[in-house]
């Protein structure tokens, strides 16, 4: 009952929980990030950040938050996938004082009403002062 009562309360404050799994608003949590009003402080925070991303259909925030040396020119996320859910399986490093960390986790969706999990363990560094997704293997 608490994630449903936390859930409840965000809605009745934004609209709707933000996607990354916090259980904080969206307004209060990625919102900021997206719209380049905050960054992410933690590799772990970019990572729940680009998954609401990807969650919400913000190519724009997925595309600045990649690495510059890894980035594609184009992003084309496919409308019949449904990201859902996010859990955090491992982080090493990655803090304030780091620069580089790594992040293990799975991401839930729907595509075409079944259900998947895409496992990642993604490699992040700091590029200008700012972590950024550098790239990820998928066992």
């Amino acid at each position: 009952m608490g994630k449903g009562g936390s859930r409840r309360r965000a809605n009745a404050t934004t609209g709707r929980v933000c996607p990354c799994g916090s259980g904080q608003a969206y307004a209060g949590c990625c919102a900021p990030v997206h719209g380049g009003d905050a960054q992410a402080p933690t590799a772990e925070a970019l990572m729940r950040s680009r998954f609401s991303a990807f969650a919400l259909g913000d190519t724009g925030y997925l595309l600045r938050s990649w690495h510059s040396s890894t980035r594609p020119a184009r992003l084309e996320l496919d409308p019949g996938q449904r990201w859902t859910r996010l859990e955090i399986v491992d982080t090493e490093r990655g803090g304030l004082l780091d620069t580089a960390g790594t992040v293990t986790f799975h991401a839930h969706y729907r595509d075409a009403g079944r259900p998947g999990t895409l496992t990642e363990h993604s490699r992040f560094v700091r590029e200008d002062g700012r972590w950024v997704y550098l790239d990820g293997d998928q066992p």
